[in-house]
């Protein structure tokens, strides 16, 4: 039987020797301190990330993907971060006939299972085309299709896994394709260990801090965010306040965020007929959603708080770094009783 993310807890050590979660665990890669890189990455929607707040993610250590409807206006930085450039096949495939000078790309196709994304892959390497650069591919579903990228592509960077679990995407109540998330994180994740292979990045469909924590536990080295991110008053797209367009990073959108007030964004996924348009596409059917959200928080906020749950977390799986923590801990499933119980 295979599983969601809601259908899992994770199991507390039998006893842990960390005596504070603030002082003896570490959330993040590379570093003893919380400012290296975290390991979420904000999703290529253009209603999550934007030219106004590429430098808060920057900032923040969160690695991010610049959408593909955005073409100027990036962000500088050392080549060392991740940043990701968006491309389509297509426009990666035009990009093989000359040297590749990103330092970071996201091969951005909603088949990851597209045998054209292989053979570009092969012309990526016959070429010697790779320059240095950091590609991750994605999406795909299958955990046979991950273990064939280990053993022909071990090379490629990353991997994005998920199909249709996206809150804006509408691809599984559409045709009927996906994989449990759950499943599909901890199945990648043995194949990880047993050949190497790139890093996992669980795309889609996270509700909650819990649902991050849960991913990292079962096996993503990296969990994309877009629905959780783009609630947040500093994300880009169109925010209006009683009807009225606001700019999110103005003092009226901090002041009305501290008192209370309705602040309201808009959140469509990349499938959409509107996103595909602003990518030069021609779609006639549509496999995502436009809709308004209300702000909920910060992005400091929110930040804070992931780090304060992840931590807690770690340390009740006696986990002091984050690579202990990611795919190494103990969990269990329960039933849809213990699921409703839970659920709040």
């Amino acid at each position: 039987m295979k599983f969601d993310l809601n259908d899992v807890l994770i199991v507390p050590e039998t006893v842990s020797d960390i005596e504070s979660r603030y002082r003896d665990v570490r959330t993040s890669y590379g570093s003893e301190s919380y400012t290296e890189l975290l390991p979420i990455i904000a999703s290529p929607m253009d209603t999550v990330v934007g030219k106004e707040n590429m430098e808060m993610f920057y900032k923040s250590r969160v690695p991010f993907c610049i959408p593909r409807t955005i073409t100027k206006g990036q962000l500088r930085t050392s080549g060392h971060f991740p940043i990701y450039k968006s491309y389509s096949l297509d426009t990666f495939i035009e990009m093989l006939d000359d040297t590749i000078t990103d330092k970071h790309i996201l091969i951005d196709i909603a088949n990851g299972h597209m045998k054209k994304l292989y053979l570009a892959l092969d012309k990526l390497t016959e070429r010697r085309l790779l320059n240095g650069a950091s590609i991750m591919i994605g999406n795909i579903a299958n955990p046979a299709t991950y273990k064939y990228i280990c053993e022909n592509y071990n090379w490629v960077s990353a991997v994005r896994i998920g199909i249709g679990n996206g809150n804006g995407c509408l691809t599984t109540q559409q045709t009927g394709v996906g994989y449990p998330m759950g499943s599909l994180i901890a199945e990648c994740r043995e194949i990880k260990n047993k050949l190497g292979g790139p890093m996992i990045v669980a795309d889609g469909g996270m509700k909650s801090y819990a649902d991050i924590i849960k991913a990292l536990a079962l096996g993503a080295d990296y969990v994309m965010l877009g629905s959780i991110l783009n609630k947040c008053l500093e994300s880009a797209g169109e925010t209006r306040l009683y009807g009225f367009k606001i700019n999110q990073h103005g003092k009226l959108a901090k002041l009305a965020f501290s008192l209370g007030l309705p602040i309201y964004k808009v959140f469509r996924g990349m499938s959409t007929k509107q996103a595909q348009k602003a990518m030069g596409v021609t779609q006639k059917t549509s496999e995502g959603i436009v809709t308004r959200r209300k702000v909920e928080y910060t992005f400091e906020g929110w930040l804070n708080n992931f780090n304060h749950y992840l931590s807690s977390a770690m340390s009740y799986t006696n986990s002091k770094k984050l690579e202990e923590f990611i795919g190494n801990v103990q969990y269990e499933l329960i039933t849809e009783a213990a699921v409703e119980r839970y659920r709040k």
